[in-house]
């Protein structure tokens, strides 16, 4: 399912410009050149971005040795092999339970071998759910590319103070004075000095975040995280649409190679079954610059380029964060709001003009 979701979602930048006929042209003919261009360049399209280009599951580039699959090998057993788990985490045939729905459990997979990709891609097929109504469950689980492995801890199971990237999938709204909208995802990116503050649900230390309503469906839910050249994506398809919707889009991260993918969870006095089902790891084909190939990658630093103030982030009810400066695209969208006043102004002033003009011939 996952695949056919991503299928459609190829295309990449690009500016498209539409076409105008003559007979538009010829019935603006009484208006000056220079207004006339003007109008035109109103008229065309402006661009705009297409969705991440999200890959469509070809297994050809499928990095079996960092991916978790059916159907499982070591069923019954306390290992499998290239992933270890611990905690309540129990393997089945059908998934892998990192909690069950008890309270104070803790419970994490972590993959074997460290990852050497500059770029990669990863699909987690996952299902969250349990007995617990409206805001009586949690806590929700986390996404893991970091330097340690396997060393539990309060952040949904596994370590504070981290080093490298970390998804979470939270549930449950420990700050009541929120208005944010729950199940809620967002990213985060740790060089060892950031804690993860539980009772603000990570926003001081949050990139970016959006909700995402992925508990207690009866259908599959996945999450798509891509990263590539410094930009992180993070996609979801939770709304059985069978395609992928826009979640997170971050440029000026870094993040070195050599680290190791998990997915941990945890639970409180609330609980919920928290379940992977497959996580499958693509490597992106990108050409890098001779300098960049010289980079040894493994001794970067994890890192953000831009990271938001706390008192950027402010909540708004959609769940979403409003960042204190504007992006490019609003720059664009206030210039293009100017150009156009600027533009209807002139075509009022030229028709004004124009019917004097044609009344005082009149009194000739």
């Amino acid at each position: 399912m996952a695949a056919g979701a991503a299928a459609g979602l190829g295309a990449g930048w690009g500016w498209c410009w539409g076409c105008h006929s003559s007979r538009i042209v010829g019935s603006l003919s009484p208006f000056p050149p220079v207004l006339l261009l003007l109008l035109l360049l109103l008229v065309a399209p402006a661009p705009q971005p297409a969705t991440s280009d999200i890959t469509n599951g070809n297994n050809e580039h499928l990095k079996r040795e960092h991916s978790l699959i059916k159907p499982y090998q070591g069923v019954g057993s306390s290992s499998m092999p290239l992933w270890d788990f611990q905690g309540s985490t129990m393997l089945t045939s059908q998934y892998i339970r990192l909690t069950p729905d008890e309270p104070s459990k803790e419970g994490s997979i972590w993959n074997h071998q460290p990852c050497f990709l500059k770029d990669w891609e990863m699909h987690v097929h996952f299902k969250v759910h349990g007995l617990g109504k409206k805001s009586l469950h949690g806590d929700g689980f986390a996404l893991w590319y970091t330097r340690d492995r396997l060393v539990p801890g309060p952040v949904f199971g596994s370590k504070d103070n981290f080093h490298g990237l970390a998804i979470f999938l939270d549930t449950y709204p420990n700050d009541e004075a929120t208005e944010r909208v729950f199940p809620y995802i967002s990213v985060m990116v740790n060089n060892g000095s950031l804690t993860y503050d539980h009772s603000k649900d990570g926003r001081w230390t949050e990139l970016a975040g959006c909700t995402a309503d992925f508990r207690n469906q009866n259908h599959d839910t996945f999450l798509a995280v891509r990263y590539s050249r410094g930009r992180l994506t993070v996609m979801t398809d939770v709304e059985d649409k069978n395609e992928w919707k826009n979640c997170i889009d971050i440029s000026g991260v870094q993040l070195p190679t050599g680290y190791y993918f998990g997915a941990s969870a945890g639970t409180g006095d609330l609980s919920d079954n928290h379940d992977i089902i497959s996580m499958k790891l693509f490597q992106l084909m990108v050409e890098h610059t001779p300098e960049e190939d010289n980079i040894d990658w493994t001794k970067i630093e994890p890192s953000v380029s831009f990271l938001k103030s706390p008192k950027d982030n402010v909540d708004d009810p959609t769940g979403n964060f409003r960042s204190g400066p504007l992006t490019g695209w609003k720059v664009f969208l206030l210039l293009l709001c100017a150009l156009l006043g600027i533009i209807v102004c002139a075509v009022v002033g030229a028709v004004v003009f124009q019917k004097r003009q044609e009344r005082n011939k009149r009194f000739y």
